[in-house]
């Protein structure tokens, strides 16, 4: 057990902002998620539970974009309670576990509570594990070679056989600018992450276990968010990892972390990568920053993005085609509002009759090699 005062995890925020957050879901009707809140303040662990579900079950009565933020908030609210008395008994995987549902689920007006109990939990959880004996050997991520015969028999028809996106080494910003991004052409910057130190930390599996391994994260299992089977769970990383390794190419539900905000979520894996200079081009700002983590054979459906992106590979290769934004019309679009960013046409299995237009579209296409940025503003695959 943790002394008194090492055992408290400090919630200035929630202990300023609680009563007015408390007020704002009673005008929301949350009569009895307030009861359960108060108890749970007090200590009650069964009211800091109820307080979570009750909070949980708003999270899900309707689409995401629909939620009131309010309730968003009061499940961040839960999971502080319920992580704090999980911490005063020592539980420290079940406190890192709520306190990263709060942070994946939950609101911004306790952001910074849950940051700062995440940074105390584990770093107490760190201190424990030192004691454990060290492995002697690293755990290293494989790389698989393949020739590029059984490489071409892997991608879609016509790949890497008309125009080859273009490589730049040692671009400058006044080129990348002039010659790329105000004509929306794409361009793979080949020498933009050298000085990543993710570029060897994340090669090494026990540092990410080290560092993440103890974190929830939610990943995708399935081909792809097209399929019917494909499905959302939340596990730890320790655990997305162990599926990674253990993956067969030719799996039909592989695991993937995809489009999650996971360095707003781990701070210390966002200390192994930089922010590129080409991101403020032009005067912009960055929209968003997302991480993929995937196993070989991941496949993204052909989609449209609604912002300019730079893509960087760390670890690995991946190929990616992109058509202009002028053909969205001819790759036909879903019609149904959560889809309509992505085609219906799958490049690994042509539907030549239904999507006749497709076979002589233009696109450009590559292989992202370890180490190199894409910078694109046309549709990728």
């Amino acid at each position: 057990m943790l002394s008194s005062s090492a055992a408290h995890l400090e919630t200035p925020e929630l202990d300023s902002e609680g009563p007015t957050l408390l007020h704002a879901i009673t005008e929301h009707g949350g009569y009895a998620y307030v009861s359960m809140a108060t108890l749970a303040a007090a200590g009650d662990p069964r009211a800091a539970e109820a307080a979570r579900e009750i909070a949980w079950e708003q999270l899900h009565s309707g689409p995401w974009h629909s939620v009131d933020p309010v309730w968003r908030d009061a499940y961040s609210m839960a999971c502080l309670h319920v992580a704090r008395l999980h911490f005063s008994k020592s539980e420290l995987s079940e406190a890192l576990r709520v306190l990263d549902m709060g942070l994946i689920m939950g609101g911004t007006l306790l952001r910074k509570d849950l940051d700062s109990a995440v940074q105390k939990v584990s770093a107490v959880a760190g201190d424990a594990s030192r004691v454990s004996e060290p492995r002697a050997e690293r755990d290293v991520l494989r790389q698989v070679e393949l020739d590029e015969a059984e490489v071409l028999q892997s991608l879609p028809v016509k790949s890497l056989s008309l125009k080859i996106v273009v490589k730049r080494p040692g671009l400058s910003l006044e080129g990348f600018l002039r010659e790329y991004f105000l004509s929306g052409s794409p361009v793979i910057i080949s020498d933009s992450m050298a000085h990543w130190p993710a570029r060897t930390k994340w090669n090494d599996m026990d540092y990410l276990r080290r560092v993440a391994g103890d974190r929830t994260v939610p990943v995708e299992v399935g081909k792809n968010y097209l399929c019917p089977e494909w499905k959302q769970e939340l596990i730890t990383f320790s655990q997305f990892l162990a599926r990674i390794e253990a993956n067969d190419c030719s799996s039909a539900d592989p695991t993937y972390l995809a489009q999650h905000p996971l360095f707003d979520q781990i701070s210390e894996l966002r200390k192994d990568i930089c922010i590129p200079d080409y991101c403020f081009a032009g005067g912009g700002e960055l929209r968003s920053l997302n991480a993929w983590f995937g196993p070989a054979g991941t496949v993204t459906p052909l989609h449209h993005d609604p912002h300019h992106n730079i893509l960087a590979q760390v670890a690995g290769k991946k190929y990616i085609r992109l058509y202009p934004a002028s053909l969205s019309e001819e790759l036909y679009p879903y019609t149904e509002t959560m889809l309509k960013n992505s085609s219906q046409v799958d490049l690994d299995n042509m539907d030549e009759i239904r999507f006749p237009k497709v076979h002589d579209l233009e696109f450009q296409d590559c292989i992202l090699e370890e180490g190199g940025g894409l910078s694109t503003s046309w549709m990728p695959d």
